[in-house]
């Protein structure tokens, strides 16, 4: 038997039970010699953006890639689209390329329209320096929150499972996910952020569309034309075009 393809120089962990693959990634981040995975069976304290919950029932996947990145924030920011496009890849590459899959602006992979995947990223720094950064995954394989568990206005939660009927291991999609990571950040590395922006919008929900980005109290809407070369979102409306670094995002009807 072949043995299992994984990323070179790369190590991984795999725990029964944590409270978040972000914390336990940061706690392990000082004595770590080069990048990690680190990958539960059950998560009892998963966490989303802006601190919101993340449901994790049991077949789903949960890890984190722990890693030192060149550059600095604004650098390593722009490693969660290459994290999309590799949750992306290998979800095609698992369950086939006709999977009706799009990236949802800043972090979100949708199925069918739904959300299947949010990505977070947290980072220890000084002085303008990375010091760890770490990339939280989590993609409903198996089940998908109820929507009265998600906030009004949110798009709804799916799950492989349920859309497809395909049962995906989270096992099987870590591999899938770390080779797919590594190929799209080797890119990065060599050519720059402009191959990936390219990717990314070649896959993005909404293009061209009416979108609504909030930001606190702040509401604004527009045609979404893509992403810059910094990753910020690209809106034109009333008030002509703007680049919006960080928001949530709403669509119309959804």
């Amino acid at each position: 038997m072949a043995a299992v393809r994984w990323p070179p120089g790369v190590a991984r962990h795999v725990l029964d039970r944590v409270d978040s693959t972000n914390a336990e990634a940061m706690r392990m981040a000082p004595g770590l010699t080069g990048p990690t995975w680190v990958m539960a069976r059950q998560q009892t304290a998963g966490r989303g953006r802006r601190g919101r919950a993340w449901t994790d029932p049991p077949g789903n996947f949960a890890a984190s890639l722990v890693m030192r990145p060149q550059g600095g924030p604004a650098d390593a920011a722009r490693l969660s689209f290459v994290a999309a496009l590799a949750v992306h890849d290998a979800l095609r590459q698992l369950c086939g390329p006709h999977l009706n899959l799009s990236l949802k602006w800043p972090n979100d992979v949708l199925l069918n329209g739904g959300k299947l995947s949010g990505i977070l990223l947290e980072s220890v720094g000084s002085g303008g320096a990375i010091h760890a950064l770490v990339i939280g995954i989590g993609v409903n394989l198996a089940a998908a929150p109820d929507m009265d568990q998600v906030e009004p206005g949110a798009t709804r939660p799916v799950s492989v499972q349920g859309e497809t009927g395909l049962t995906v291991l989270p096992d099987d999609f870590l591999t899938a996910l770390a080779l797919a990571f590594e190929d799209w950040h080797r890119q990065m590395r060599d050519y720059g952020f402009a191959p990936i922006r390219s990717a990314w919008m070649a896959r993005a929900a909404k293009m061209g569309e009416t979108i609504t980005a909030r930001t606190g109290t702040t509401e604004a809407i527009g045609r979404f034309d893509g992403i810059d070369e910094t990753g910020a979102l690209i809106l034109t409306g009333s008030h002509g075009r703007q680049a919006i670094p960080a928001a949530d995002i709403y669509f119309t009807g959804a």
